[in-house]
C-alpha cells in the first residue's frame, strides 16, 4: 500500500500507513505500507525539477508493483500532484483507492472499474477530511476483521 495526500490529507496518508505497519486496535502482523509523504529530501528535491508534479508519480513508479494499492487523499480530486501518482499507479498495473471530496475532480476521471471512489459529497475540506479519517478507520477496521475475524466486543 502506497498513499499519498497533501496538506491534512498528508497526515492522513501517513496515519494510515502507521495503522498498517503498526497496528490499528489490535495485535496483527505488520502490512506493508508507505506514505509518500514523509521523505523530505524527495519532496523538497522537487523544486528542482522542472516539474513538481511528478513528486509522487516518481515514487510509484520506482515503489509500485502490479497488484499493489495507492491510497490518494484528495478534498479536491485536482491537485496535479495526486493526478500524475493516479496514472503512473496504472501504468504500474495498481488499484487505486481515491477519497476524495463532492465530484472527485480529475481524480474521478481517471479512475478505472478496478479502482474504488470514496467521495464526500461536501464543499468544505475540514468536513471532507473529517469522513476522510472516518472512512480509513473503517477500512483499517475491515482489513483485520478480514485478517483476524470479528472482535468480540463486552456488552
Amino acid at each position: 500500500m502506497l498513499a499519498c495526500g497533501n496538506g491534512g490529507a498528508a497526515a492522513g496518508a501517513q496515519h494510515f500507513a502507521a495503522a498498517f505497519v503498526g497496528r490499528f486496535e489490535r495485535d496483527r502482523p505488520e502490512l506493508a505500507a508507505l506514505a509518500l509523504t514523509t521523505d523530505s529530501a524527495l519532496l523538497t528535491m522537487a523544486g528542482h525539477e522542472p516539474d513538481t508534479r511528478q513528486v509522487f508519480a516518481r515514487q510509484v513508479r520506482a515503489l509500485g508493483q502490479a497488484g499493489d494499492v495507492l491510497l490518494v487523499l484528495s478534498a479536491s480530486g485536482n491537485d496535479a500532484n495526486l493526478v500524475e501518482a493516479v496514472s503512473s499507479a496504472h501504468e504500474r498495473e495498481m488499484t487505486v483507492l481515491a477519497l476524495t471530496g463532492r465530484t472527485g475532480g480529475q481524480i474521478a476521471g481517471l479512475l478505472r472499474e478496478t479502482d474504488v471512489h470514496i467521495a464526500v459529497s461536501h464543499d468544505r475540506a475540514a468536513r471532507i477530511q473529517e469522513v476522510h479519517l472516518l472512512a480509513l478507520h473503517c477500512l483499517c477496521d475491515g482489513v483485520d476483521a478480514q485478517l483476524l475475524g470479528e472482535q468480540e466486543t463486552n456488552a
